[in-house]
């Protein structure tokens, strides 16, 4: 039964999984991972898989338009609150670098926020339980032998 335990938390029973969008071009490959509100976006050429740097990076979804902000390893980040909504979200990706001006198109999906692992009824915390019941059984069959060699 334990081991029944051990395998629905490795198996990320309550792990949060970040979302991932791509979407490519004949020039472009354009990655997305989403955390919570934030998403870092990766864009890269497909001939070389070369990261494209000093890009202007627009993102629209949900009627929105938001602008990202570069970062020292040649992604992108922005935030928005829309982004921790669950569901398919239609996302467009508009790239103006050099001479280039591209649009990509994607859609992402982002799941149901899922509990904490602290919440009743959740695998960890049965895993405790288990584990408290195992220990006290443990220490009150040791006091029992103990017990037993005083009195012979």
């Amino acid at each position: 039964m334990l081991i029944a335990f051990c395998v629905l938390i490795a198996n990320g029973a309550g792990a949060a999984e970040a979302s991932r969008i791509e979407a490519r071009s004949s020039d472009l490959i354009v990655v997305g991972l989403l955390q919570g509100e934030t998403m870092t976006i990766h864009v890269s050429r497909a001939l070389d898989n070369a990261p494209v740097r000093d890009a202007q990076l627009e993102v629209a979804f949900r009627g929105a338009t938001y602008p990202t902000m570069a970062q020292v390893d040649g992604g992108y980040t922005f935030q928005a609150r829309e982004l921790a909504l669950p569901g398919a979200v239609a996302m467009e990706f508009h790239i103006v670098t050099g001479g280039s001006d591209e649009k990509l198109g994607g859609t992402l999906q982002v799941a149901a926020a899922t509990g904490k692992g602290s919440e009743s009824g959740s695998a960890r915390q049965y895993l405790w339980w288990v584990l408290n019941f195992a220990v006290c059984g443990a220490f009150l069959v040791l006091w029992a032998r103990r017990k037993k060699r005083a009195e012979s």
